[in-house]
């Protein structure tokens, strides 16, 4: 009778698998060579034959244990990025987008500056609503929260937990500039100070809500990560 998963070991030794997938992967192996085996013995070879032959239908165990440790490796870093950022920025954005949606809907209203001249200008712009600026903290706790707790870095937490102000700063980067550019009307009525005041109500106050709660998670979940691995030493 012969051991398949110690087979399996001796021909993928050292093989470097993120996240302990080294041992289900000689686990499957070695049930693979063995259902090929037993195939063998049926059709009548003798055991060392269908043994051998089972073993020769792996061509080059060097190079399975390249692709093995390529591929594996790669779709444990996808797994990270989606549940280190991917998954909290989605998730925070939706919920920022929801509950702006609610708050457009049901109240209050928002402060909306005075332009130059008297009047207003461009009011979508100018408009702050002060109370999805209050909860955006929460979202933003939440945020790093989900990415601390997949093992996220500073920087995955930092950019999930601002994602939500992403889609205003490309309106600003990217689509008023066209606006401007291809309606006369557009170039009109908007003013400087109005820009600004849109770029602070969509962009640099929502930002700054979101880190006022993501930060301290940050903080405070690095402080307590460094104190056990203090004690542990």
């Amino acid at each position: 009778m012969y051991d398949w998963r110690l087979l399996v070991q001796q021909r993928l030794a050292g093989l470097l698998i993120e996240g302990g997938g080294a041992a289900q992967i000689v686990e499957e192996l070695a049930g693979h060579l063995e259902e090929s085996y037993q195939s063998l013995l049926r059709d009548g070879l003798s055991e060392e034959a269908a043994a051998r032959r089972a073993l020769e239908r792996v061509n080059d165990w060097q190079d399975l244990k390249r692709k093995l440790e390529s591929s594996r490796n790669k779709e444990t870093i996808l797994n990270k990025r989606v549940s280190q950022f991917w998954f909290p920025a989605f998730l925070t954005l939706a919920l920022s987008m929801v509950l702006l949606a609610v708050i457009q809907i049901f109240g209050p209203t928002p402060w909306v500056g005075p332009m130059p001249g008297g009047r207003l200008r461009m009011t979508p712009v100018a408009a702050v609503y002060v109370s999805w600026l209050i909860f955006l903290p929460f979202i933003g706790a939440l945020a790093a929260y989900l990415s601390r707790r997949a093992g996220g870095r500073t920087l995955a937490l930092f950019f999930s937990v601002v994602f939500p102000v992403f889609p205003y700063v490309a309106f600003f980067v990217i689509g008023l500039p066209l606006a401007l550019i291809l309606d006369d009307k557009v170039a009109h009525n908007i003013t400087l100070p109005a820009f600004f005041v849109g770029l602070s109500a969509w962009v640099i106050f929502p930002a700054m809500a979101l880190l006022a709660g993501g930060w301290p998670v940050h903080y405070f979940a690095s402080r307590r990560l460094d104190a056990g691995q203090g004690s542990g030493s």
